[in-house]
């Protein structure tokens, strides 16, 4: 998944703690590839154009961000964390592509845990609860379709723009950031469930060349389920990420196929 080159070199003097003996403690930087190589940022963005970030190495301050009790409650603790991390701090983790921050997030994980990563999964063929070993190194950058295979064209906001089948209107639709998908996430806690449709209306910039969000928002509420299915796929298609799949081999019933890593609490937070 990575191609990264560590780095062990002198930091800036906000980077290092100074002791009053003079020795200077240099948190250790690693670069992370960006799926997006950063073609999908706006020119006033810090990643426009740039295909990999700096993070520093996990240390006592991050684990403490992840265990505290009022940022866990509030569904914050790991986007407080990684942003702790980034090395430029002209960079919001809010603002990253969700395929930039996931790279970010396995990266920072392997460095502080290592690539091993043992979850409790469940057997697809035979319902067996078993401990399985993922192997985090492994995961691939999913660059995305081309967008002429879709026939998906770049508004000058740097969107994405296609026609849809059934309603043959043109869409323009953003890429979901970080800040949504935690925007979503605190949603989830106060309404317990939030709706496609409530999904769309985040992303959807305008349609026919309408941006008038009382107009868009209708079209959403309207959409029927042939085309809201197509900006699914489309998007999915098409959207660098990090392939988060791996080969599955059951213990019980010797099953294969390519199951998705399992995101659980031992992911930062490993017994």
């Amino acid at each position: 998944m990575r191609d990264n080159q560590e780095r062990f070199e002198v930091a800036s003097d906000s980077e290092a703690a100074t002791t009053s003996s003079g020795l200077s403690f240099v948190s250790p930087t690693e670069l992370v590839s960006l799926p997006s190589k950063g073609k999908l940022y706006p020119v006033s963005h810090p990643l426009h154009g740039k295909e990999e970030i700096e993070i520093k190495y996990m240390t006592a301050k991050e684990e403490d961000l992840l265990s505290n009790k009022s940022l866990l409650r509030k569904g914050v603790a790991i986007d407080r964390m990684l942003q702790s991390l980034i090395v430029d701090k002209s960079i919001k983790l809010e603002s990253l592509l969700l395929g930039d921050k996931n790279a970010i997030l396995i990266a920072a994980r392997i460095s502080a845990y290592g690539e091993e990563y043992q979850s409790q999964v469940s057997c697809p063929q035979c319902e067996t609860r078993q401990k399985f070993n993922f192997d985090l190194s492994e995961l691939d950058e999913k660059e995305g379709d081309s967008l002429e295979e879709h026939s998906v064209s770049i508004s000058e906001r740097g969107n994405f723009v296609f026609s849809l089948p059934r309603s043959k209107v043109d869409v323009e639709i953003r890429m979901m950031t970080a800040g949504d998908e935690s925007q979503i996430a605190q949603d989830l806690v106060k309404k317990k469930e939030i709706s496609y449709v409530e999904q769309l209306k985040k992303v959807v910039v305008s349609v026919n060349g309408e941006t008038n969000r009382g107009t868009v928002s209708n079209f959403v509420e309207n959409l029927v389920a042939s085309d809201a299915r197509h900006i699914r796929r489309t998007m999915a298609a098409i959207s660098p990420d990090v392939d988060m799949t791996q080969y599955f081999l059951c213990t019980s019933c010797d099953h294969e196929e390519e199951m998705e890593v399992p995101l659980t609490t031992e992911f930062f937070w490993p017994k």
